[in-house]
């Protein structure tokens, strides 16, 4: 497939500079339409193409985002916020926001964790993820994740970045490995890839990998499986879907143009893989999020 059909055209790029610029102001599909030149039809479409969301959606989700942002990080009432946000009343940001994000305003700034805080498509400034993983734009999100207690069989593998990388035959062998030795049936919530960057070997080429999952069987552990402990920390999750040989392509990009500017920067510690429980294990059309750990850059 020729590139340029799944690369937004500069009028979606501006459209979206445009709506990251005036999320405080109102905003609807007929003037967003109406300034980047296409029919209201047209607009939905492409929009929808390429980002997987609706016009609406979009900026509800972007609004709300930002909204929890300003929660976490200053004192300013609510009902400022809300209005700053483009909200027109208390009532419906407070109806909106637990809508998305599963509790009050309130509840929220108290927890006092990122969660669920989806990021402007970052467009113009930036290269656009390769066109080969996914057709869509990548939005990436922000999470918090308390400290998780798991089981899993480990292997050493060679990563993404190593002069010869072997992760693509290694990291399939063990999961096959995992599900025919402890059953999915007695396993809870997603499977995780658990990579210990932290401690890698052989110049940062090479680190322990674990295919992992929450486990409540009322057995011994099978032999071979044992237990891990994921620290509790703050993830930038990254979609991916498509061919595992292209997962380096996606985090590339991650790296070198979307964390710069982002507000965040990387930390050097366990790295995840969030597969669904219904584990697809085909090399070729991968399905899961790559959760790269993150703090806010102060500096």
């Amino acid at each position: 497939m020729n590139a340029e059909v799944n690369r937004p055209n500069r009028r979606l790029r501006a459209i979206l500079a445009y709506i990251h610029r005036h999320l405080e102001t109102p905003l609807n599909v007929e003037s967003l339409a109406q300034q980047a030149g296409w029919s209201r039809w047209q607009f939905q479409r492409v929009f929808g193409a390429q980002t997987g969301l609706s016009v609406a959606q979009y900026v509800r989700e972007l609004r709300l985002s930002r909204a929890a942002e300003a929660l976490l990080t200053s004192t300013r009432r609510q009902l400022d916020i809300a209005l700053e946000c483009g909200f027109d009343s208390e009532i419906s940001f407070n109806r909106a926001f637990k809508q998305v994000f599963g509790c009050t305003p309130g509840d929220y700034r108290r927890r006092g964790e990122r969660n669920g805080l989806k990021t402007p498509i970052r467009l113009g400034e930036v290269p656009l993820p390769p066109e080969e993983l996914n057709p869509r734009l990548l939005q990436i999100r922000v999470e918090t994740r308390a400290e998780m207690h798991l089981v899993g069989l480990c292997d050493s593998i060679d990563g993404l970045f190593s002069p010869q990388p072997n992760f693509a035959d290694r990291v399939p062998a063990l999961w096959h490995r995992f599900m025919a030795t402890l059953p999915l049936s007695e396993c809870t919530g997603p499977l995780y890839g658990v990579l210990e960057v932290h401690r890698s070997t052989n110049n940062g080429h090479s680190f322990p990998y674990w295919a992992a999952t929450q486990y409540q069987g009322e057995s011994a552990l099978p032999e071979g499986v044992e237990p891990l402990t994921v620290p509790a920390q703050q993830y930038a999750a990254i979609p991916f879907h498509g061919p595992i040989q292209a997962l380096d392509k996606t985090l590339a990009w991650f790296l070198q143009h979307w964390l710069p500017g982002s507000g965040y920067r990387a930390l050097y510690g366990v790295d995840l893989e969030v597969y669904q429980p219904e584990l697809n294990l085909n090399r070729d059309d991968t399905a899961m999020e790559y959760w790269v750990p993150i703090e806010p850059d102060v500096d």
